[in-house]
């Protein structure tokens, strides 16, 4: 069924997902290859598949996806956790291993992904932790009481920076915002098309929610601090021209495993 459905990597899938239902790791299900499932387990797994096969992805199936050495809790209230933006995780790690009592932002958390790997790496850092949606909040805290993380991190309903006090001051502000351009949205996978709009949508060209960060983000982030942000495909040059060379130094823009730039790192002026 998922083969006929395009599903590119079925029997991988089909594993995880009969591995789920039964509770084990597909180690076990490859060892025990000729054991007989329950009829409950039949239907459950007939279930799953059926909805893999609509197109539902398998980390909203499951309700996990492991970044960053962590497995975290994932719901159709946020997007779903990408490899690319471990990058943000490890150039922000460079820029604050040498400050013990790091205090930095994520701006649209989601999952909590960001702030919670971060955290995890930087047993006394603080942070604050911010989603305009009330959903993803609730997933980002059930990952941080996951992580052991909960004490340090501070969760606030906010629109980019709306509702943040207006004396704090970040020694380096993380975001993967909104990037995918609003007339591309129709033509995205349609398993990205599960995932929340909000997230996805950053306006005509894609830079609405980067070019606030670009604006607003010194108010809160205190002289050589960072700003540290994820960008879509072919949107470098657009983002360099948004750059105001008074208020910002580019220190670098880091790219995939596929060679696109995808990462900003900024240090303000």
């Amino acid at each position: 069924m998922l083969e006929q459905n395009g599903i590119s990597e079925a029997r991988l899938d089909a594993q995880t997902l009969l591995a789920h239902v039964i509770e084990r790791d597909r180690s076990f299900i490859i060892a025990h290859a000729v054991d007989a499932l329950l009829p409950a387990q039949v239907e459950r797994f007939r279930s799953l598949v059926a909805r893999r096969a609509a197109g539902e992805p398998l980390q909203y199936i499951t309700g996990h996806q492991e970044f960053f050495k962590l497995d975290f809790v994932v719901t159709p209230d946020v997007l779903i956790p990408r490899p690319e933006t471990e990058l943000i995780v490890e150039a922000a790690l460079e820029l604050l291993k040498d400050d013990q009592l790091a205090y930095f932002a994520d701006v649209g958390t989601g999952s909590g992904c960001i702030a919670i790997s971060l955290l995890s790496d930087l047993p006394l850092a603080r942070a604050v932790a911010t989603d305009v949606s009330p959903a993803a909040l609730r997933v980002a805290q059930r990952n941080a009481e996951r992580h052991s993380v909960v004490n340090r991190l501070r969760l606030i309903e906010s629109d980019c920076f709306s509702d943040f006090d207006s004396t704090e001051s970040f020694g380096l502000i993380a975001s993967n915002p909104p990037y995918v351009p609003a007339p591309e949205m129709q033509s995205l996978q349609r398993e990205v098309q599960h995932e929340p709009r909000a997230a996805l949508d950053g306006g005509s060209d894609g830079l609405s929610v980067v070019r606030r960060l670009l604006r607003e983000a010194p108010s809160f982030l205190r002289v050589g601090g960072h700003l540290v942000f994820e960008i879509g495909f072919g949107q470098d040059e657009m983002v360099n021209e948004s750059i105001d060379t008074h208020v910002w130094e580019l220190i670098e823009t880091r790219k995939d495993l596929q060679g696109i730039p995808r990462t900003f790192v900024l240090r303000r002026n």
